[in-house]
Protein backbone atom coordinates (compact mmCIF):
# COMPACT_ATOMS: atom_id res chain seq x y z
CA UNK A 1 0.00 0.00 0.00
CA UNK A 2 3.26 2.62 0.92
CA UNK A 3 4.63 1.93 -2.38
CA UNK A 4 1.31 2.60 -4.32
CA UNK A 5 0.76 5.73 -2.38
CA UNK A 6 4.48 6.71 -3.55
CA UNK A 7 3.47 5.54 -7.56
CA UNK A 8 0.20 7.64 -7.39
CA UNK A 9 1.86 10.89 -5.20
CA UNK A 10 3.35 12.25 -8.93
CA UNK A 11 0.27 11.84 -10.64
CA UNK A 12 -1.91 13.31 -7.98
CA UNK A 13 0.29 15.93 -7.47
CA UNK A 14 0.41 16.76 -10.98
CA UNK A 15 -3.37 16.93 -11.10
CA UNK A 16 -3.43 18.98 -7.76
CA UNK A 17 -1.26 21.81 -9.30
CA UNK A 18 -3.07 21.84 -12.60
CA UNK A 19 -0.31 20.83 -14.36
CA UNK A 20 -0.57 19.87 -18.44
CA UNK A 21 2.07 17.62 -18.96
CA UNK A 22 0.42 14.86 -16.95
CA UNK A 23 0.02 12.03 -19.93
CA UNK A 24 -2.35 9.29 -20.78
CA UNK A 25 -0.08 6.86 -19.42
CA UNK A 26 -0.37 8.32 -16.56
CA UNK A 27 -4.22 8.55 -16.07
CA UNK A 28 -4.35 4.93 -17.21
CA UNK A 29 -1.74 4.11 -14.26
CA UNK A 30 -3.59 6.01 -12.09
CA UNK A 31 -6.98 4.15 -12.94
CA UNK A 32 -5.33 0.50 -12.63
CA UNK A 33 -4.03 1.55 -9.56
CA UNK A 34 -7.35 2.35 -8.08
CA UNK A 35 -8.83 -0.39 -9.56
CA UNK A 36 -6.52 -2.87 -7.76
CA UNK A 37 -6.52 -1.31 -4.24
CA UNK A 38 -11.02 -1.86 -4.78
CA UNK A 39 -10.29 -5.30 -6.12
CA UNK A 40 -8.41 -5.76 -2.75
CA UNK A 41 -10.55 -3.85 -0.50
CA UNK A 42 -13.37 -5.93 -1.94
CA UNK A 43 -11.24 -9.27 -1.40
CA UNK A 44 -10.62 -8.17 2.36
CA UNK A 45 -13.98 -7.47 3.11
CA UNK A 46 -15.39 -10.79 1.37
CA UNK A 47 -13.02 -12.79 3.56
CA UNK A 48 -13.73 -10.87 6.66
CA UNK A 49 -17.87 -11.90 5.78
CA UNK A 50 -16.70 -15.28 5.36
CA UNK A 51 -15.00 -15.45 8.65
CA UNK A 52 -18.34 -13.33 10.09
CA UNK A 53 -20.55 -16.12 8.79
CA UNK A 54 -18.47 -19.05 9.64
CA UNK A 55 -17.92 -17.21 13.37
CA UNK A 56 -22.22 -16.89 13.70
CA UNK A 57 -22.74 -20.59 12.27
CA UNK A 58 -20.08 -21.73 14.75
CA UNK A 59 -22.09 -19.49 17.78
CA UNK A 60 -25.51 -21.15 16.20
CA UNK A 61 -24.37 -24.63 16.54
CA UNK A 62 -23.06 -24.00 19.89
CA UNK A 63 -26.20 -22.19 21.17
CA UNK A 64 -28.01 -25.19 19.68
CA UNK A 65 -25.44 -27.84 21.76
CA UNK A 66 -26.16 -26.14 24.89
CA UNK A 67 -29.89 -25.35 24.21
CA UNK A 68 -29.94 -29.29 23.83
CA UNK A 69 -28.00 -30.47 26.54
CA UNK A 70 -29.91 -27.92 28.63
CA UNK A 71 -32.91 -30.10 27.43
CA UNK A 72 -31.60 -33.22 28.37
CA UNK A 73 -30.54 -32.07 31.87
CA UNK A 74 -34.02 -30.86 32.25
CA UNK A 75 -35.85 -34.14 31.14
CA UNK A 76 -33.10 -36.21 33.26
CA UNK A 77 -33.75 -33.89 36.25
CA UNK A 78 -37.60 -34.34 36.00
CA UNK A 79 -37.06 -38.42 35.57
CA UNK A 80 -34.81 -38.47 38.65
CA UNK A 81 -37.67 -36.03 40.49
CA UNK A 82 -40.11 -38.31 39.43
CA UNK A 83 -38.17 -41.45 40.45
CA UNK A 84 -37.57 -39.84 44.16
CA UNK A 85 -41.08 -38.90 44.58
CA UNK A 86 -42.03 -42.40 43.73
CA UNK A 87 -39.69 -44.47 46.18
CA UNK A 88 -40.66 -42.10 48.81
CA UNK A 89 -44.37 -42.89 47.90
CA UNK A 90 -43.05 -46.70 47.99
CA UNK A 91 -41.23 -46.53 51.33
CA UNK A 92 -44.67 -44.35 52.69
CA UNK A 93 -46.66 -47.49 51.94
CA UNK A 94 -44.07 -49.41 53.40
CA UNK A 95 -43.88 -48.04 56.38
CA UNK A 96 -47.86 -48.04 56.53
CA UNK A 97 -48.09 -51.79 56.02
CA UNK A 98 -45.16 -52.72 57.76
CA UNK A 99 -46.78 -51.00 61.05
CA UNK A 100 -50.43 -51.84 59.84
CA UNK A 101 -49.18 -55.52 59.42
CA UNK A 102 -47.46 -55.58 63.12
CA UNK A 103 -50.63 -54.24 65.00
CA UNK A 104 -52.39 -56.95 63.15
CA UNK A 105 -50.03 -59.16 64.32
CA UNK A 106 -50.25 -57.59 68.01
CA UNK A 107 -54.06 -57.79 67.72
CA UNK A 108 -53.84 -61.64 66.22
CA UNK A 109 -51.62 -62.74 69.41
CA UNK A 110 -53.93 -61.05 71.92
CA UNK A 111 -57.28 -62.26 70.58
CA UNK A 112 -55.66 -66.05 70.28
CA UNK A 113 -54.63 -65.60 73.97
CA UNK A 114 -58.00 -64.12 75.14
CA UNK A 115 -59.58 -67.23 72.76
CA UNK A 116 -56.94 -69.58 75.24
CA UNK A 117 -58.01 -68.47 78.46
CA UNK A 118 -61.54 -68.97 77.39
CA UNK A 119 -61.03 -72.58 76.18
CA UNK A 120 -59.20 -73.65 78.98
CA UNK A 121 -60.91 -75.71 81.74
CA UNK A 122 -60.95 -74.82 85.22
CA UNK A 123 -58.78 -76.99 87.20
CA UNK A 124 -60.20 -79.77 88.53
CA UNK A 125 -59.19 -80.90 91.83
CA UNK A 126 -58.09 -85.07 92.20
CA UNK A 127 -59.66 -86.42 95.14
CA UNK A 128 -57.75 -88.17 97.87
CA UNK A 129 -57.83 -92.24 98.12
CA UNK A 130 -60.40 -92.87 100.63
CA UNK A 131 -58.21 -94.29 103.67
CA UNK A 132 -55.13 -92.02 102.12
CA UNK A 133 -54.94 -89.00 104.89
CA UNK A 134 -51.38 -88.35 103.58
CA UNK A 135 -51.76 -87.34 100.34
CA UNK A 136 -53.81 -83.56 99.84
CA UNK A 137 -55.85 -83.17 97.12
CA UNK A 138 -53.79 -82.65 94.34
CA UNK A 139 -54.76 -79.68 91.69
CA UNK A 140 -53.66 -79.31 88.00
CA UNK A 141 -51.52 -76.46 87.36
CA UNK A 142 -53.51 -73.60 85.77
CA UNK A 143 -51.73 -70.72 83.78
CA UNK A 144 -51.48 -66.94 85.48
CA UNK A 145 -55.24 -65.50 85.69
CA UNK A 146 -55.86 -62.80 83.59
CA UNK A 147 -54.63 -61.15 80.18
CA UNK A 148 -51.34 -62.41 78.37
CA UNK A 149 -47.78 -60.91 77.41
CA UNK A 150 -49.98 -60.08 74.14
CA UNK A 151 -53.21 -58.95 75.19
CA UNK A 152 -50.98 -56.45 77.47
CA UNK A 153 -48.70 -55.52 75.37
CA UNK A 154 -51.35 -54.38 72.90
CA UNK A 155 -53.50 -52.49 75.89
CA UNK A 156 -50.47 -50.61 76.82
CA UNK A 157 -49.19 -49.46 72.68
CA UNK A 158 -53.13 -48.25 72.70
CA UNK A 159 -52.78 -46.43 75.78
CA UNK A 160 -49.50 -44.87 74.31
CA UNK A 161 -50.66 -44.03 71.07
CA UNK A 162 -53.54 -42.01 72.71
CA UNK A 163 -50.50 -39.89 75.14
CA UNK A 164 -51.11 -41.86 78.09
CA UNK A 165 -47.94 -42.58 79.04
CA UNK A 166 -48.09 -42.90 82.73
CA UNK A 167 -50.87 -45.70 82.28
CA UNK A 168 -48.87 -47.16 79.51
CA UNK A 169 -45.67 -47.39 81.10
CA UNK A 170 -47.60 -49.34 83.81
CA UNK A 171 -49.17 -51.78 81.42
CA UNK A 172 -46.11 -52.53 79.90
CA UNK A 173 -44.53 -53.11 83.52
CA UNK A 174 -47.34 -55.61 84.36
CA UNK A 175 -46.28 -57.46 81.19
CA UNK A 176 -42.09 -57.57 82.52
CA UNK A 177 -43.22 -58.31 85.69
CA UNK A 178 -45.92 -61.18 85.01
CA UNK A 179 -44.08 -62.20 81.75
CA UNK A 180 -40.21 -61.62 82.09
CA UNK A 181 -39.38 -64.14 79.16
CA UNK A 182 -41.41 -63.22 76.78
CA UNK A 183 -40.20 -62.47 73.47
CA UNK A 184 -42.38 -58.76 73.74
CA UNK A 185 -40.06 -58.17 77.22
CA UNK A 186 -37.51 -56.17 75.30
CA UNK A 187 -40.24 -54.12 73.32
CA UNK A 188 -41.64 -53.38 76.73
CA UNK A 189 -38.93 -52.59 78.49
CA UNK A 190 -37.46 -50.44 75.56
CA UNK A 191 -41.14 -48.45 75.66
CA UNK A 192 -41.30 -47.81 79.37
CA UNK A 193 -38.22 -45.63 78.57
CA UNK A 194 -40.23 -43.99 75.56
CA UNK A 195 -42.96 -43.20 78.19
CA UNK A 196 -40.28 -41.59 79.98
CA UNK A 197 -39.18 -39.53 77.57
CA UNK A 198 -42.28 -38.81 76.06
CA UNK A 199 -42.72 -36.99 79.70
CA UNK A 200 -39.59 -34.84 79.58
CA UNK A 201 -37.14 -37.52 81.86
CA UNK A 202 -34.44 -38.07 79.70
CA UNK A 203 -32.14 -39.30 82.15
CA UNK A 204 -34.79 -42.19 83.65
CA UNK A 205 -35.69 -42.80 79.93
CA UNK A 206 -31.50 -42.96 79.69
CA UNK A 207 -31.76 -45.44 82.34
CA UNK A 208 -34.16 -47.62 80.80
CA UNK A 209 -32.73 -47.79 77.55
CA UNK A 210 -29.46 -48.61 79.34
CA UNK A 211 -31.51 -51.98 80.90
CA UNK A 212 -32.79 -52.80 77.52
CA UNK A 213 -28.93 -53.05 76.14
CA UNK A 214 -27.92 -55.08 79.57
CA UNK A 215 -31.03 -57.25 79.89
CA UNK A 216 -31.59 -57.85 75.69
CA UNK A 217 -28.66 -57.32 74.26
CA UNK A 218 -29.72 -59.73 71.04
CA UNK A 219 -33.03 -57.93 70.17
CA UNK A 220 -33.98 -55.53 67.75
CA UNK A 221 -34.27 -52.99 70.12
CA UNK A 222 -30.91 -52.96 72.00
CA UNK A 223 -29.00 -51.01 69.15
CA UNK A 224 -31.44 -48.16 69.25
CA UNK A 225 -31.46 -47.82 72.79
CA UNK A 226 -28.09 -47.71 72.79
CA UNK A 227 -28.12 -45.06 69.95
CA UNK A 228 -30.47 -42.90 71.99
CA UNK A 229 -27.88 -43.19 74.83
CA UNK A 230 -25.52 -41.91 72.38
CA UNK A 231 -27.57 -39.08 71.55
CA UNK A 232 -28.11 -38.83 75.34
CA UNK A 233 -24.74 -38.39 75.94
CA UNK A 234 -24.07 -35.86 73.37
CA UNK A 235 -26.89 -33.26 74.69
CA UNK A 236 -25.46 -33.36 77.80
CA UNK A 237 -22.06 -32.48 76.28
CA UNK A 238 -20.41 -35.66 76.93
CA UNK A 239 -18.77 -35.93 73.69
CA UNK A 240 -16.27 -38.54 74.20
CA UNK A 241 -18.76 -40.57 75.62
CA UNK A 242 -21.04 -40.11 72.76
CA UNK A 243 -18.35 -41.08 70.75
CA UNK A 244 -18.11 -44.48 72.09
CA UNK A 245 -21.49 -45.34 72.19
CA UNK A 246 -22.14 -44.60 68.54
CA UNK A 247 -18.70 -46.46 67.63
CA UNK A 248 -20.27 -49.61 70.11
CA UNK A 249 -23.27 -49.05 67.89
CA UNK A 250 -21.09 -49.85 64.44
CA UNK A 251 -19.39 -52.83 65.98
CA UNK A 252 -21.78 -53.94 67.91
CA UNK A 253 -24.59 -53.89 65.02
CA UNK A 254 -23.35 -53.42 62.01
CA UNK A 255 -26.72 -54.02 60.01
CA UNK A 256 -29.16 -52.06 61.70
CA UNK A 257 -30.29 -49.04 60.62
CA UNK A 258 -28.89 -47.41 63.82
CA UNK A 259 -25.42 -48.33 62.63
CA UNK A 260 -25.50 -45.65 59.78
CA UNK A 261 -26.90 -42.83 61.86
CA UNK A 262 -23.98 -43.45 64.21
CA UNK A 263 -21.98 -43.13 61.17
CA UNK A 264 -23.53 -40.17 60.38
CA UNK A 265 -22.88 -38.71 63.90
CA UNK A 266 -19.37 -39.74 63.76
CA UNK A 267 -18.52 -38.02 60.52
CA UNK A 268 -20.81 -34.36 61.35
CA UNK A 269 -18.42 -34.27 64.59
CA UNK A 270 -21.29 -33.66 66.44
CA UNK A 271 -20.54 -35.70 69.07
Amino acid sequence: MTRLMHRLAPVALALATGACFATRNDVRILQEDVASVRAATLRADSARAAQIAQVATTLAEVTDSIRSANNRLGRWQGTVAGDLRSIQEQLIQIQALTGASQRQLDQLRADMEERNTQLTPTAPVTPPTPGDTTRPPQTTATPPAGPGPASLYRLATDQMSRGSHSTARSGFQDLLTQYPNSDQAPDAQYYIGETLLAEGNSAAADSVFMLVVSKYPSSQRAATALFKHGLFLKRANRDREARQAFQTVIDKYPRSDEAALARDELRSGGA
